[in-house]
């Protein structure tokens, strides 16, 4: 698979913004700074973007891969990664790594800062976000059956939508017609 290093021609554009608000009270926190780099160059800031009134940033645009690796599976990482740092005087800082940024989409990031107690003024706590599973290095699926077998107590997941024959409907003519081709083809 390919590493966070994969996607080094970034000629798209995907945009970020941020939601920042105090994780006692909900309150928008106005004045908040928002620095953010690549992952793969931490001490480079890319962009520094402050809060409005309303705790929201603007939106920022950022490089991304090409739309087209989303669109072939397995082909090169279809998002860019970023590190997200997000401090506001009197909150304690909040480090995201692992920010993904899709080509022409908004990534929405809500941050909810912890206010400073007087004598915990050093703490800081990082967030990862790891890999989506399709790029990130995990252990294989354990393989399971197909079929299970139903004398097992438990749930059971179908392959398919089932209806059982003889549920009536009490909705419109509307939705009934909608259905019918569906439930015919169930039976």
């Amino acid at each position: 698979m390919n590493s966070l290093k994969a996607a080094q021609d970034l000629p798209d554009t995907g945009y970020f913004r941020a939601n920042v608000t105090s994780q006692t009270n909900s309150a928008p926190i106005a004045g908040a700074t928002i620095q953010i780099s690549d992952i793969n160059n931490p001490d480079e800031i890319l962009e520094e973007i402050t809060t409005d009134g309303n705790g929201q940033s603007e939106t920022v645009a950022l490089d991304a891969p090409p739309l087209e690796y989303s669109m072939i599976p397995e082909s090169n990482q279809p998002y860019a990664v970023y590190n997200i740092r997000i401090s506001a005087p009197g909150y304690e800082p909040r480090d995201i790594s692992g920010a993904e940024i899709l080509s022409g989409q908004t990534a929405l990031q809500n941050a909810a800062l912890l206010p400073l107690e007087p004598d915990n003024s050093d703490s800081e706590e990082l967030f990862v976000i790891p890999p989506h599973t399709l790029y990130g290095e995990y252990p294989p699926k354990i393989p399971e059956d197909e079929i299970k077998d139903v004398t097992q107590t438990g749930e059971i997941v179908l392959s398919r939508v089932v209806i059982p024959y003889g549920v009536r409907f009490e909705h419109s003519r509307t939705f009934y017609r909608e259905l019918e081709p569906l439930l015919s083809q169930a039976y």
